[in-house]
């Protein structure tokens, strides 16, 4: 691993503009290194002190800039991830599924997201938002456990996301509490082909979602619809089959998309 040079000023002191140069230097080593990095590691790469280090990795923890995998390393936050979504490659799949994403709204009066895999979370790239006035958050702008989400959940059942090492926040008394929890809901997932999630991550918050497809049929995506568990609670099977007939069909129209443009590669070639 490649020492970083980090400014140090005579006498030790650290100006405000040194504090921010190592705490770019953290960063940039976090995202272009090949795989996370621990605490320690990242002290003796940069030549800092192990309390710095510690103090700036914090600070960056914080404004999502870096964050840490099940493990503890360190990996790339989700800023970065939440930019990479917005762009180039999932642009085009956004693009696809906002017609069926208005499409699940219509027929549900519900908000629906979009949200696919990125490292160990999940990145919500698309909402329409819900007909009702009492309506859910923008979940594009908020990161939530992964074990509490219906999109986390289709992402896990699928192997889309590595499943957590330890015990699991509990958000709510109805929220999953271990990793073995987690794996029996999964299970379900697997056999009704959605996921649900009832007052879980937050009480009075129902979520429902079905996996997307990509070509070769692994699952590159959930789409998902939630709302207030009043009015969604007594509705969730009749949901969660629209929402994987509608993620199938979604389905089948990235993998015509993806095949029209191997075959436009292929004849430019």
């Amino acid at each position: 691993m490649t020492k970083v040079e980090t400014p140090n000023r005579p006498g030790g002191a650290v100006t405000g503009t040194q504090a921010v140069d190592r705490a770019c230097a953290l960063v940039s080593l976090v995202v272009r290194a090949d795989q996370p990095l621990t605490s320690t590691e990242i002290a003796d790469s940069t030549g800092l002190a192990r309390s710095t280090t510690s103090r700036l990795l914090a600070a960056l923890e914080r404004t999502e800039l870096v964050q840490r995998d099940a493990q503890g390393a360190y990996v790339p936050g989700a800023l970065f991830a939440l930019h990479a979504a917005r762009h180039d490659p999932w642009e085009e799949t956004v693009r696809v599924a906002t017609p069926f994403l208005e499409r699940l709204r219509d027929r549900t009066g519900e908000t629906a997201n979009l949200g696919v895999p990125q490292g160990s979370v999940v990145l919500h790239v698309a909402q329409v938002d819900s007909a009702y006035l009492l309506a859910t958050r923008d979940w594009t702008q908020v990161q939530v456990p992964e074990h509490c989400s219906s999109l986390g959940k289709v992402l896990y059942a699928y192997g889309r996301l590595p499943l957590p090492d330890g015990p699991l926040e509990r958000l709510t008394d109805a929220s999953v509490g271990s990793v073995a929890e987690l794996k029996r809901d999964l299970a379900d997932v697997r056999r009704r082909g959605y996921a649900a999630t009832i007052d879980e991550l937050e009480l009075g918050l129902t979520a429902v979602a079905a996996p997307v497809r990509g070509r070769d049929g692994d699952v590159v995506a959930a789409v998902g619809v939630s709302g207030p568990t009043a009015r969604l609670v007594d509705e969730v099977d009749q949901v969660g089959r629209l929402l994987v007939e509608q993620a199938d069909a979604l389905s089948i129209l990235l993998r015509r998309q993806k095949d029209r443009g191997t075959k436009h590669e292929e004849g430019a070639a």
